[in-house]
C-alpha cells in the first residue's frame, strides 16, 4: 500500500475525518469519501474494542487519503485500558502506512520507543492534550505547548471542554499567539462546533470531524459538514445531526 503524505500549513487548515468504529470503517468505500476532508484518523483503540483483528487492515479501502493513526488508553479518553506497551505494539503494526501519528503528551515518556520509530521513519507526530472537564488557562496551554515542542512534536493539539463563549476566546487567543510548534485547537461540548470553525480560520492546522455515525468527541461535527463550514463561511452554535 503506497503511503500518502501531507503538508501542514496554518494558512490551509486541514479537516481530519475520524472513524468512530470498526463497522463504519469496514463499510466505507473510497468512492464515497473522496471529498469533504483531507485526511483520515484511524483510532486503533476503538477498533480493538470493536473486535478488530490486528492482522487485518480495514482501512485499506480508504487509503486514498493520508492516514493519521491514534491509540489511546482509557485515561486519555480511549476505549480500552491499554498499557503503553500495548499501544506501542499497535503503532508498530501501522508505522509504514502512517502519514501522522498522535500520542498523548502526558504519555510521551512511556511511549518513547514509538517516538524513536517515528523519527526513524520520518513520520511527524501530534502531541495531544485533552481536558474533558474545562478550558485551561493560557499559562497552562503555553507550558504544555512548550513541552510538546521540546519533545519533538510537529503539532501540539489541544481539545478542551468549553462552558462559555469566553472559553472560545481563550482558545482563539492561544491559537493566534506566536508558537514554536504548529497548533491544532478545538473545543468539546455544546460550544464545540463554533470553536472548531473559528479555530480553523485562525490557523489550526488539523480540525477533527467524524465519519460514519459515531462522533469521537463531544459536540464533534461530521467531517464533510465541518469542511463546508470552514470553507464556505458558515458558523453555527449547534453540531450537525
Amino acid at each position: 500500500m503506497r503511503k500518502q503524505t501531507i503538508t501542514l500549513n496554518p494558512a490551509e487548515p486541514l479537516v481530519v475525518g475520524s472513524f468512530g468504529g470498526l463497522n463504519a470503517l469496514q463499510q466505507a468505500r473510497s468512492t464515497l469519501i473522496t471529498g469533504g476532508f483531507d485526511l483520515i484518523e484511524i483510532r486503533l483503540d476503538i477498533l480493538k474494542s470493536d473486535g478488530w483483528n490486528p492482522s487485518e487492515k480495514p482501512w485499506s479501502a480508504v487509503s486514498c487519503k493520508p492516514l493519521l493513526f491514534t491509540t489511546r488508553c482509557r485515561a486519555e479518553g480511549g476505549a480500552l485500558d491499554l498499557t503503553a506497551s500495548q499501544r506501542q505494539e499497535l503503532l508498530t503494526l501501522v508505522i509504514d502506512e502512517a502519514a501522522l501519528i498522535d500520542v498523548e503528551l502526558a504519555s510521551c515518556g512511556e511511549m518513547s520507543e514509538s517516538l524513536d520509530a517515528m523519527r526513524d521513519h520520518d513520520i511527524p507526530w501530534v502531541a495531544s492534550y485533552h481536558r474533558f472537564d474545562e478550558m485551561p488557562d493560557l499559562e497552562t496551554l503555553r507550558a504544555k505547548r512548550d513541552l510538546a515542542h521540546a519533545s519533538g512534536a510537529a503539532v501540539f493539539k489541544v481539545a478542551a471542554m468549553m462552558h462559555s463563549p469566553a472559553d472560545i476566546e481563550t482558545m482563539l487567543l492561544f491559537q493566534q499567539e506566536s508558537s514554536p510548534v504548529l497548533l491544532s485547537t478545538m473545543g468539546m461540548g455544546l460550544l464545540a462546533p463554533e470553536s472548531r470553525v473559528r479555530c480553523a480560520r485562525a490557523g489550526s492546522v488539523l480540525n477533527y470531524g467524524f465519519l460514519g455515525d459515531a462522533p469521537t468527541a463531544p459536540g464533534q461535527w461530521a467531517a464533510p459538514m465541518l469542511y463546508a463550514a470552514i470553507h464556505d463561511g458558515l458558523i453555527t452554535s449547534r453540531p450537525c445531526d
